[in-house]
């Protein structure tokens, strides 16, 4: 049975492991301490950042980090979902799609306008789920 839920102090551990993953999935290396600000942020209450696990029997099996922003397009805000990782022995198995689900449910609570998120060209699992649960859109991402 999958278990979703917020993060919590007693999943630090296995949150960095899979936080790990992600990491390396996406060529990335970050500073110690950002990853250790990104977890408080993820655990505390009043920060504006959200994250949710999914957990097997006590295991973590994948998160999904979001967060709510005002938009110039909506009364309402939007939610941007940033992060979502599952263990690649946990693929397949729906936990994607229920993480995906659960920031679509928290979006709802808050009558948030639109959820969305980015992902690499390279994300081809990713993005098979993906285009099952939302409308991929023309936009081009550009930053500095």
């Amino acid at each position: 049975m999958l278990e979703i839920r917020p993060v919590s102090e007693g999943d630090r551990a296995q949150w960095l492991a899979l936080w790990a993953g992600y990491l390396r999935f996406y060529r990335q290396h970050l500073p110690a301490q950002v990853t250790e600000a990104t977890f408080g942020r993820l655990i505390d209450a009043n920060a504006p950042l959200h994250g949710l696990i999914a957990a097997r029997a006590g295991t973590l099996v994948g998160f999904v980090n979001f967060q709510f922003h005002p938009t110039t397009w909506s009364l309402g805000q939007l939610c941007y979902l940033e992060d979502l990782y599952v263990d690649p022995a946990a693929r397949g198995g729906g936990v994607g799609r229920a993480l995906i689900r659960a920031v679509y449910a928290e979006a709802d609570r808050v009558e948030a306008a639109s959820v969305y998120w980015l992902t690499q060209e390279f994300n081809a699992d990713g993005r098979a789920l993906y285009d099952t649960l939302a409308r991929r859109t023309s936009f081009i991402r550009y930053e500095r």
